[in-house]
């Protein structure tokens, strides 16, 4: 099998029962984990420039812990006191919960998606569509929600309170891999920008999700795995797939 190293362009898991370390381990490959962007927060000074104020709103949209965190730290900067009146909804049933890192959890004011779409979480609040949301996002976003928010006429507003910028690497830093695994468009931007010279050739890509998927081939890259789908709904599912697959036509001698 021509697979023996692998880049995954996310953080090192924390748990050693990460499926990424059973693959490593069951098709004796190599596994290295390093994003290729990481998140920075907008200063109170900048988020200010926006004109946007948080107490305007009743309700608060996240589609991640990430905006969470972010959406919660510039609050703080900002001294403003959240009202208990405020509602949150989210995009999962675990961003809800990690939402106690920083509120009383109640039901009565937290709802979340049942299938982790962006079409539950609309269907969701265009049942309570009297509110008045802020969706705290990044600088680089998707607009899906918000165009799905146009059709009903929601009162809403994106507020940009992190930014997405790309991890560094050195000139004489090896990149030898023979496989990367992505998982935003910003994540293939960062490539090319670290490697603009980079030539695919034997490498083969992963993509997590069709916008990353649409990036890495607008970038001129194949594409060679992709998730979800529904023999993979995970990316450590989709890869172990690819390499079983290699595998066994290895030792078929194909």
């Amino acid at each position: 099998m021509s697979i023996k190293k692998l880049l995954v362009s996310q953080p090192k898991p924390a748990s050693e029962k990460s499926p990424y370390f059973e693959i490593a381990e069951r098709y004796g490959v190599e596994i290295d984990f390093r994003p290729f962007i990481k998140v920075e927060p907008l200063t109170a000074k900048e988020f200010r420039q926006q004109r946007v104020s948080v107490l305007d709103y009743s309700a608060v949209v996240f589609t991640s812990r990430t905006a969470i965190d972010h959406f919660f730290h510039l609050c703080r900067e900002l001294r403003v006191n959240i009202p208990e009146t405020m509602k949150y909804f989210c995009m999962t049933e675990a961003i809800a919960v990690y939402l106690q890192k920083y509120i009383v959890y109640r039901k009565r004011k937290v709802f979340y998606g049942l299938t982790g779409k962006v079409e539950s979480l609309f269907a969701l609040i265009c049942k309570h569509s009297k509110e008045k949301y802020l969706i705290p996002v990044s600088d680089v976003h998707n607009d899906e929600l918000m165009q799905l928010l146009n059709t009903k006429k929601i009162h809403y507003a994106t507020a940009v309170m992190y930014r997405t910028v790309s991890n560094e690497f050195s000139k004489d830093e090896k990149f030898d891999y023979d496989m990367l695994v992505f998982f935003s468009p910003s994540g293939i931007a960062s490539l090319i920008k670290n490697f603009p010279d980079v030539s695919q050739k034997d490498i083969k890509i992963g993509c997590f999700g069709p916008s990353t998927a649409k990036a890495a081939v607008d970038a001129g890259l194949r594409l060679d795995i992709e998730a979800p789908t529904p023999d993979a709904p995970s990316m450590p599912a989709a890869l172990e797939l690819y390499l079983k697959k290699a595998s066994g036509e290895k030792k078929n001698g194909r």
